[in-house]
């Protein structure tokens, strides 16, 4: 299969899994569960998910033992979303070309919303079955690593307090690290997992992680100073404005763009010891690097 075919049956796949996991919008309270829903199917590219089923799929797994595995991935980075769109933290008025959840429900509701969301990502991956290798516990611990005080948020913490600052290389590609790289491993390993993976194809899977969410955060900052606010879907040119410290900023577009295609190299190389079966990842990693929103 193509792969915008199989990337469009992963994502009907995952949403319809949501649907499942989340309380219905008229459910009681009902603002809370409407603005869970509405921030969720809000039109995101389940990069996470999707990586997660296919790390399962070049395992020898399947995508229905990572299922589980994947919509907690999803909701607990959309819980991430939701608080970075606060005023209090990124304050963004757009998100994947919709007014923000504190834009329509407000403030105290968003932070709430995002408070459910984290809880129901934890309760998703509790049903998650075990292998002989990895216990439900060992994949709770991989998702609560992911987003703990050293990686997700603390990424986000030394986002806070660099704007406005001079930052080195280091400090930039730390916090990238630890927020957008920490996450989309997690959602790799998460899939392997699953599918029992051996410590070999585990470990292989995270070193792809690592590059190809540094990949990832560098085209998203390319985007943000090349493309318009219509086509991101969120608001163009947000980082320069509030003096966050960027790839283009500091190495310039030119050099930016061979560090994305340096670490998607790296990313390839890191899929070695699973030969054909990470066709596809090797496929969506390529994808990645081309985008243009």
């Amino acid at each position: 299969m193509p792969l915008k075919p199989y990337l469009a049956a992963r994502v009907a796949e995952v949403d319809a899994a949501l649907d499942a996991l989340l309380p219905p919008a008229k459910r009681r309270p009902v603002t809370l569960h409407a603005a869970m829903r509405y921030s969720v199917f809000a039109g995101g590219k389940r990069l996470r998910p999707v990586l997660c089923l296919a790390a399962a799929e070049a395992c020898g797994g399947t995508a229905a033992d990572a299922l589980a595995a994947a919509c907690a991935v999803e909701l607990l980075h959309t819980y991430s979303l939701v608080h970075d769109d606060l005023p209090c933290m990124d304050d963004d008025d757009l998100r994947r070309g919709r007014p923000t959840c504190h834009k329509v429900y407000g403030e105290g509701m968003a932070v709430l919303c995002g408070d459910a969301l984290l809880t129901h990502a934890f309760a998703a991956l509790a049903q998650a079955p075990g292998t002989r290798r990895y216990s439900t516990g060992d994949c709770v611990a991989a998702l609560a690593q992911a987003g703990d005080s050293t990686h997700l948020i603390g990424g986000q913490v030394m986002d806070l307090e660099g704007e406005g600052r001079k930052l080195t290389r280091r400090e930039l590609v730390g916090i990238h690290e630890a927020k957008t790289a920490a996450l989309l491993t997690a959602a790799l390993r998460l899939g392997a997992m699953s599918a029992n993976a051996t410590p070999a194809k585990l470990a292989a899977l995270s070193a792809f992680g690592h590059a190809l969410g540094l990949a990832f955060q560098v085209i998203d900052d390319i985007l943000d100073v090349t493309q318009s606010t219509a086509v991101l879907g969120k608001t163009a040119g947000k980082d320069q404005a509030v003096g966050k410290a960027t790839y283009p900023s500091i190495f310039g577009l030119a050099a930016s763009r061979r560090e994305a295609a340096r670490l998607t190299c790296a990313a390839m190389d890191a899929l070695a010891p699973l030969a054909g079966k990470a066709k596809r990842l090797r496929e969506i990693a390529e994808h990645l690097l081309k985008r243009e929103y």
